[in-house]
């Protein structure tokens, strides 16, 4: 049929390092002409929405990594306000994590009710509530109330944006725009970190408030998105607005043409939400096919806090200290640095997510995380011995942190939030996306909320030789249960699992290649 391309820039990874035989079509055709003439190929105007609308719906992860960022700091001059104990740190820290997990799980049936646009709009509204109660807290238990409300409103957030994305994204771009929530929390954390440095001069009863204070700014900032992005057209299907669906299909398309594709790619799909089981049943008793896509969702979804990020970035003052360094201006630089190279290396993860591929980028971060994990651990022990010079120490502890967050965020961090959209069918995406960061925020909590009680156990290099072990795992993980999903769009990933309908990955490859030799005539 000539639409066979050879392997190389145009092929795509497939399940378990398979290369598929067929480019997708946005991959090789020509770039439109620029006087006008001939038959349209890409609409620019179509990326411009996408990428608009993907940024906007992503805003909410700043307030995420702003509250983890800030509070690494925050937490030295609450301890010396309000005189709260070691275990009072833990909980404070750690509760963001938890309470976050009924957000998730509550947004899964929220979004399904009053649509994904408006549940963004919900998350910014609770966290800016509960922001509020914890920059005028006068005690502990007021500080923690508004932590409680804050978390509920980030989980509503962090659980809806990438569902949004990948619903109202192409299969080319689909990657690359799903990974935007990621570098919002990296660009949030970043933003808390330089906080905890420009306000640390304040009086100890002043600065630690103006610091969480600061984080309802971007939140505001929801308000003007919701007067723009559409809603997601999934949903609209889902509640029998077929027209509006494909007025927003069109806007976000590169033609008429494709997007009446997508939208009955999109119809047929939830024809099969109509006559199916209800979701969650069908979730608490999957089918062999659901059960690999939670066995991938959920597995990435626990590793990528299993590893150690939140006791890296919570407590990245309590290693540098521990390393050897004294001064807080030192410590809170040291994690200015740490903020600045999960920013940088998450732009790269997602310039790489759509060529590269997903699975590839997995194993370079959990590899790589696995080595700092170890050489951080090693040092400390060797610090603790005598055996490694102070100097050294801090060296290598403030490389392998940034190390650590670097490999993080080349992969794992960003791809958990892309596969974990993507991999689900319709049907089942909302509520299945929501038990996976419901599960990302126990790990996280966990590992919030027991870091510092570990450490006094086991020292500090006893706890990152832990981390090391899990890092291990997931790399073992990944071999065996993450498929490449790059490519392909949300109703053909199923066949990567075995559903679809009696679809083969096969039979996904020739209709690629359909679709690819028809558009060459179309465009001769």
């Amino acid at each position: 049929m000539g639409a066979e391309v050879a392997a190389g820039g145009g092929s795509l990874p497939g399940f378990l390092g398979r290369k598929s035989r067929y480019a997708r079509m946005d991959d090789v055709l020509p770039p439109e002409p620029e006087d006008g003439g001939g038959v349209r190929v890409r609409g620019s105007s179509s990326r411009r929405y996408v990428f608009a609308y993907s940024v906007f719906a992503s805003l909410n992860h700043v307030l995420l990594g702003y509250d983890v960022g800030v509070m690494s700091g925050c937490i030295i001059f609450i301890q010396k306000d309000l005189r709260i104990t070691e275990v009072q740190q833990e909980v404070l820290v750690g509760c963001l994590s938890f309470i976050s997990l009924l957000g998730s799980l509550a947004a899964g049936r929220t979004s399904d009710a009053i649509g994904r646009k408006w549940t963004i709009g919900l998350a910014a509204a609770v966290f800016q509530a509960g922001a509020a109660i914890m920059t005028f807290a006068p005690s502990f238990a007021v500080l923690m109330t508004g932590r409680l409300l804050a978390g509920i409103g980030i989980g509503i957030g962090i659980m809806v944006a990438p569902v949004y994305i990948s619903e109202i994204s192409p299969a080319t771009l689909r990657g690359t725009l799903a990974s935007f929530p990621e570098i919002f929390i990296s660009f949030g954390i970043l933003l808390g970190y330089v906080s905890n440095l420009v306000f640390a001069g304040l009086p100890d009863h002043i600065n630690w408030r103006v610091m969480l204070g600061a984080g309802i700014v971007p939140s505001i900032s929801i308000a003007f998105v919701l007067l723009v992005i559409p809603e997601s057209p999934r949903w609209l299907v889902m509640q029998s607005r077929a027209g509006d669906a494909r007025a927003v299909l069109a806007k976000v398309s590169d033609s008429e043409e494709e997007a009446q594709e997508r939208l009955a790619e999109i119809e047929e799909a939830a024809c099969a939400t109509a006559s199916g089981k209800a979701a969650w049943r069908e979730l608490l008793r999957p089918s062999p096919v659901v059960r690999r896509m939670l066995i991938t969702g959920l597995g990435v979804q626990f590793f990528q806090q299993a590893t150690g990020i939140d006791a890296l970035v919570y407590y990245s003052p309590t290693i540098f200290r521990d390393s050897g360094m004294t001064t807080e201006s030192q410590l809170l630089a040291a994690t200015v640095a740490v903020g600045f190279s999960k920013v940088a290396f998450i732009v790269i993860a997602i310039v790489l997510v759509d060529h590269v591929g997903r699975k590839p980028l997995l194993y370079i971060s959990t590899i790589g995380i696995t080595v700092c994990l170890a050489v951080l651990a090693a040092s400390l022990a060797l610090l603790a011995r005598g055996v490694l010079p102070t100097g050294a120490a801090i060296g290598l502890a403030v490389a392998t942190v940034c190390g650590f967050v670097a490999f993080f965020s080349v992969g794992i961090g960003p791809i958990n939030m892309v596969l974990s959209s993507e991999i689900y069918p319709l049907r089942l995406r909302a509520q299945a996306v929501g038990i996976g960061f419901a599960l990302n925020r126990m790990a996280s909590g966990g590992v919030a909320m027991s870091f510092l009680s570990i450490c006094r156990a086991v020292t500090v290099a006893g706890a990152f030789t832990a981390f090391a072990v899990v890092s291990a795992a997931s790399v073992v993980f990944v071999h065996l249960f993450v498929p490449e999903t790059s490519g392909k769009t949300l109703e053909q990933i199923e066949s990567l699992f075995g559903g679809g309908g009696g679809v083969t990955s096969g039979e996904v490859e020739l209709g690629d290649a359909e679709h690819l030799e028809h558009k060459r005539l179309v465009t001769r």
